[in-house]
């Protein structure tokens, strides 16, 4: 199992999940200054269409004259591409939580029934969080608070749950860009007792993960040096929170690599949504591992893993949308990723929240609801 679905009337659960993600995305938002065609298989649940114009240099006296005597006009913007807009579709409600204890980048959350467990994850650039919060759906309150295994990873987590155990995969250990770790962790929610599992093959960044016919599959990530995608998709058996296996078994390497993805079992099928390709990188020679900006591509791409094993390529999101790892849920049939976000402003580097509500409708996989 990975995570319950939900009806209709109780979608708003996913909100908190999806709120400490958007806490995270809007740090990222303000950090981050230190193409698709629509898919007909997924339908817009809710945004504010808008247009973003970037406000173009001030022409001087002599370029202006230039200007009327070529006849041509002053423009007080330009228009950029459609991906920096938010798709049109109906407004919906949303209720305001309470706050996290605490604020979180890049960390991670996963509900099992009435609560939210969410680790670790930055403070600062400069600060890590060691610890799980509990939120508490019953009575809308934070508590439980305890701490994780000093070996964890602290961001870009690769993570699962079966209904009680958590899995915990690699990710990255320290502030800043420091490298990542290969090993993994198992958590069980009742008695909050952590138990080791076997270390990835190598380490990675913020892999798709999740568990698909008794095994714990782990694929694609950044690599070692935080940039470049990873391809490789390994499993691992696992039951109530055991490994049965001592060792990662490769399987077929995931078509496009990359970390920050949805991955989601649904109706025995396996989905990677999105994602994206680069990331902050260490500065060389930097006894901090201080992040210097690095190219990214944020794609669109949909992939399934079929009862063959093998990847089928499916109609793609209708922008381009990353960091959803921990923004989905299953909802009447559907996949429902919240938010997310884009691909960074061209002209201030900083990084565009995705304002939408996007449905994937399984029923289908390639018409709307």
């Amino acid at each position: 199992m990975v995570r319950a679905s939900v009806k209709v009337g109780s979608a708003k659960l996913v909100v908190i999940c999806v709120g400490l993600l958007g806490f995270a995305l809007i740090a990222d938002f303000l950090w981050a200054s230190s193409s698709s065609p629509s898919s007909s298989s997924f339908s817009v649940f809710d945004s504010k269409a808008s247009t973003i114009i970037v406000p173009t240099k001030e022409k001087n006296k002599k370029e202006k004259e230039k200007e009327k005597k070529n006849g041509s006009s002053s423009s007080s913007g330009r228009l950029l591409a459609d991906a920096y807009a938010d798709l049109a579709g109906p407004q919906l409600n949303w209720e305001k939580m309470e706050t996290s204890p605490v604020p979180r980048l890049d960390g991670a959350a996963i509900q099992i029934r009435n609560r939210l467990f969410v680790f670790a994850g930055y403070g600062t650039i400069d600060l890590v969080h060691s610890h799980v919060d509990i939120y508490n759906f019953d009575d809308g309150t934070w508590g439980g608070r305890f701490d994780m295994p000093k070996e964890m990873a602290h961001s870009h987590l690769g993570m699962v749950t079966d209904g009680r155990y958590i899995y915990i995969v690699t990710g990255q250990y320290g502030p800043q860009c420091r490298g990542p770790t290969a090993r993994n962790f198992v958590l069980d929610t009742e008695t909050k007792q952590w138990k080791d599992l076997p270390s990835l093959p190598v380490p990675r960044y913020a892999p798709a993960t999740q568990l698909w016919r008794g095994r714990l599959h782990v694929m694609g990530g950044s690599k070692e040096n935080r940039h470049t995608p990873g391809l490789e998709h390994w499993s691992l058996a696992v039951k109530d929170g055991k490994a049965l296996e001592k060792e990662w078994r490769s399987e077929i390497p995931i078509p496009r690599g990359g970390p920050h993805r949805a991955c989601v079992v649904a109706n025995d099928r396996l989905y990677v949504i999105g994602g994206q390709e680069g990331d902050f990188m260490a500065k060389p020679g930097s006894p901090i591992f201080k992040c210097s900006r690095r190219m990214e591509v944020v794609y669109t791409d949909v992939y399934m893993l079929d009862d063959e094993m093998k990847w089928k390529t499916l109609p793609p999101m209708p922008k381009p949308n990353s960091h959803i790892e921990f923004a989905w849920a299953l909802v009447n049939n559907s996949i429902v990723i919240v938010g997310g976000t884009t691909e960074k402003h061209p002209e201030t580097k900083k990084m565009v929240l995705n304002g939408e509500v996007l449905q994937f409708n399984l029923n289908t996989l390639g018409s709307f609801p």
